[in-house]
């Protein structure tokens, strides 16, 4: 797999992670140097090329100059995210998320306010690639990312675990009138379709922002990011 873009490489070395090779272009050893220090700190391999031939290794067209070469992502296992905990637990699940840079932005704000993990199906979902984890700005790197058979499944093992879990759609209650502290699990639905009929009968209540404008609706990761941090401002 292919790691693309400065902050991503950068989180990605902060990670631990284990890197093949580290492809750097040449004469930008300056503003890359951070990278290019830490990679021969850590003994990882640093091969320098010119900027055509980034281009021809590069997936995304964005690859600001370097590309890190690794194995393909390891993702967490279902039972690490439903494992006791002294403080509160807190996850994303996302149902049928297929657009990796939702996907990416998602993962960048479960970081960021500070999730013990992110929860994906195996099906009908954007996975954690290369670009995922670019547009993520490397925070895929620190996150555990679950992948399960099926979402339903893992709403009912999160909540024999003692989570509460909360679908965000359209047409539920006041999201700022509910209780947001303890183990909590929120579910995100997918650009066309949200949340599935049969996850939103099993999950304890569905939760809706306000929306005051013409439009009658957010992007999946924006909607994400008001949601979590109502959290994070609740459990301070």
């Amino acid at each position: 797999m292919k790691i693309e873009g400065r902050n991503a490489v950068l989180e990605l070395l902060k990670a631990e992670k284990e890197i093949d090779k580290i492809l750097l272009e040449k004469g930008a050893e300056g503003s890359l140097g951070r990278i290019f220090a830490m990679a021969r700190g850590k003994n990882i391999r640093v091969q320098f090329a010119d900027g055509k031939a980034l281009d021809r290794e590069s997936e995304t067209g964005r690859h600001q100059g370097v590309i890190a070469f690794v194995s393909e992502y390891e993702y967490a296992d279902l039972s690490e995210l439903t494992a006791p905990k002294e403080s509160g637990r807190f996850v994303i699940l996302c149902d049928g998320v297929e657009d990796v840079h939702n996907l990416g932005s998602i993962i960048r704000v479960a970081e960021c306010a500070g999730a013990d993990g992110v929860i994906i199906p195996k099906n009908k979902s954007a996975q954690v690639t290369g670009a995922v984890i670019r547009i993520s700005e490397g925070a895929a790197n620190h996150m555990k990312v679950a992948r399960v058979g099926g979402i339903n499944y893992a709403v009912d093992e999160l909540k024999k675990s003692g989570y509460w879990v909360y679908a965000l759609e359209a047409d539920g209650e006041d999201l700022y009138s509910c209780d947001l502290t303890g183990d909590i699990a929120l579910v995100v639905g997918g650009e066309n379709s949200g949340v599935g009929a049969l996850t939103r009968k099993k999950c304890d209540k569905v939760l809706s922002l306000p929306l005051n404008g013409s439009v009658n609706s957010l992007n999946a990761s924006v909607a994400l990011g008001i949601a979590a941090y109502e959290a994070v401002r609740q459990r301070r």
